[in-house]
């Protein structure tokens, strides 16, 4: 398994796998082209995210991706893991034991990351069995949002 940074030629893939996400983690579909356009500038500019994917034989397998959170109590970063998606066909392998290590390798390196976080839907009871297989648990904070624009 080799986990790596991905980059603008990997924008199909990873449209491919927040779209493949959404439909089976929420029942939503995503429309394509807000989709394509949100990796592309999350790609195109590393202040708003990143991306690691896992590749088993050089296929893509499974994702991750990382915005920031500023904060002012730990005068440092929290990271935010999203759009995690494994195919299925290499679930159950390590794939997201995998990208989580890295990530946590990173921000080890960054030296100012002072938390990883994520949130997940209620219901998925298997991604946070895995979650809190790597060592996450879960937090005293409940989730607010207004939303605007596509969803």
């Amino acid at each position: 398994m080799q986990i790596r940074t991905a980059n603008t030629s990997d924008s199909a893939t990873i449209a491919r796998f927040n779209a493949a996400m959404a439909l089976e983690s929420e029942d939503v579909e995503l429309d394509p082209e807000v989709l394509t356009a949100g990796v592309e500038a999350a790609l195109a500019d590393p202040s708003r995210a990143f991306y690691l994917l896992s590749e088993l034989d050089g296929v893509p397998a499974g994702q991750l991706m990382v915005t920031y959170e500023w904060s002012d109590w730990r005068n440092g970063w929290i990271w935010w893991i999203q759009s995690v998606y494994v195919e299925p066909a290499h679930r159950r392998k390590g794939v997201y034991r995998g990208l989580y290590r890295r990530l946590q390798e990173l921000a080890a390196e960054e030296g100012n990351v002072r938390g990883i976080r994520l949130y997940v839907m209620r219901e998925n009871l298997g991604a946070k069995k895995t979650y809190e297989s790597l060592g996450m648990h879960h937090s005293e904070y409940d989730l607010y949002e207004t939303e605007f624009g596509p969803s």
